[in-house]
């Protein structure tokens, strides 16, 4: 159960209450269809995510199953991209932080005031990661209570104020005019839905802590999978049902269809319950972002030595100050640009897992021990064409950071991470403590 809420929290973050708008403007009520069909072809891609976590029972998720399946260069790349994620996605949870409060706080919207006010709390995060990583537990566990609360008493009291009439219109009129235009609002909404579920990859990075990870993790990806999917379900059509074709006028949707439904006092209890949930999301990846890449330097030799660096603290920091400057400079970018960035360094995670899988359904390396992919190769092809058809909905800028990444990567190994010497060369890193 644990780790079940910790999915159910690595999952539903800020897109829960901000992205309703976006994927309504393109898609009206259709943008329903949308979301599971988006629930079911990404579900592909977590069973492969199953699959693989009951091969292995080292933490690191996406990176350790490429080291293992294609060798260190490609775990190297994927461990930076994972980190490179972690810092759009913290990015991404100040920005919609910020964005909550200037609904409400004219203040906000003077762009200097909004810059300093990002800037001072990722420094408040880095100083408490400096000193008080303790808290970091406590936080993460009442963010998910004040997400949960305020999605459930959403849905549960706003089902009795859905009008039949405000499902309409069914479609944007832009979208009918033709194959093409259909498509592309399709697209639109169908990577915007994809960003609501990219949390899951992120359930096996700690698998080394849990109990019994290639048995309950694999459980856990699946379960979650379909909690989240039928409580994003719920809450888009509950929007709905109360806003109407107004669902896309509101930066945030979900707060302004309580307030209309139950009047003021619904407003403030859900942007409260927002604020609470987004804070905890962004100071759990200001803490889970550094701790990813210090531990792949300290504990697996890829990036350079210093990178892991600790004080006498425990904390790593280096890497907090190196992801704090990264998420600096992040800020600056809109949410929907941050949301696009968070699905690219996610589409390069799932390709490599995906044919990963593959080569160990066909090889036989690293046999399965709590959960068996079923169908043969079937549901790793799909993943396959589900990851590939975001190339398509992915923008020149957004391919650009991409290219950059992992430019910068392939840099940093040639000149440092392959003359450090391979820890665990051709075993599981797991098994390989173990026998230690």
């Amino acid at each position: 159960m644990s780790i079940f809420f910790l999915g159910i929290n690595g999952i539903i973050g800020s897109g829960a209450f901000l992205l309703p708008q976006y994927i309504y403007n393109d898609m009206d009520l259709m943008s329903v269809v949308v979301l599971l069909c988006a629930a079911f072809t990404i579900s592909m891609i977590a069973l492969c995510y199953a699959d693989l976590s009951s091969r292995f029972t080292g933490s690191g998720a996406a990176w350790l199953y490429s080291y293992f399946a294609f060798g260190r260069f490609a775990g190297y790349e994927l461990g930076l991209f994972t980190w490179f994620l972690g810092c759009c996605t913290y990015a991404a949870e100040v920005v919609a932080f910020l964005t909550t409060l200037r609904s409400f706080v004219p203040a906000y919207r003077n762009e200097a005031i909004y810059i300093w006010t990002a800037i001072g709390l990722i420094v408040l995060f880095s100083v408490i990661n400096f000193y008080g990583r303790k808290l970091v537990k406590f936080i993460d566990n009442a963010s998910a209570a004040a997400k949960l609360f305020t999605i459930i008493l959403f849905i549960v009291v706003g089902a009795f104020f859905m009008h039949w009439a405000n499902f309409t219109p069914v479609i944007p009129h832009a979208a009918t005019t033709g194959v093409g235009p259909f498509f592309k609002h399709f697209g639109a909404a169908f990577s915007e839905v994809f960003y609501l579920f990219t949390g899951f990859s992120f359930i096996p990075i700690a698998a080394r802590q849990m109990q019994n990870p290639t048995k309950n993790i694999p459980r856990v990806l699946i379960g979650v999978m379909i909690s989240v999917t039928i409580l994003y379900t719920l809450t888009v059509i509950v929007g709905i049902g109360i806003l109407g074709s107004k669902m896309g006028a509101y930066t945030t949707p979900i707060a302004n269809a309580f307030q209309k439904a139950v009047g003021e006092w619904g407003y403030i209890v859900i942007i409260v319950g927002m604020l609470l949930s987004i804070f905890g999301v962004a100071f759990t990846c200001s803490f889970n972002t550094p701790s990813l890449i210090s531990s792949l330097s300290h504990e697996h030799n890829l990036p350079p030595e210093w990178v892991g660096k600790k004080n006498k603290y425990d904390a790593p920091w280096v890497a907090i100050i190196m992801t704090a400057i990264v998420t600096g400079g992040l800020i600056t970018q809109s949410y929907i640009f941050l949301v696009s960035c968070i699905v690219l360094a996610s589409f390069v995670q799932y390709v490599p897992s995906i044919f990963a899988v593959i080569k160990f359904k066909h090889t036989g390396q690293y046999p399965n021990k709590g959960f068996k992919l079923p169908g043969g190769y079937i549901i790793p092809v799909l993943a396959l064409l589900v990851s590939c058809y975001l190339i398509f909905n992915f923008t020149w800028k957004t391919i650009l950071v991409g290219l950059v990444v992992a430019v910068a990567a392939a840099l940093l190994y040639l000149f440092s991470g392959r003359k450090r010497k391979d820890p665990h060369p051709g075993k599981d890193i797991s098994e390989e403590q173990t026998s230690k």
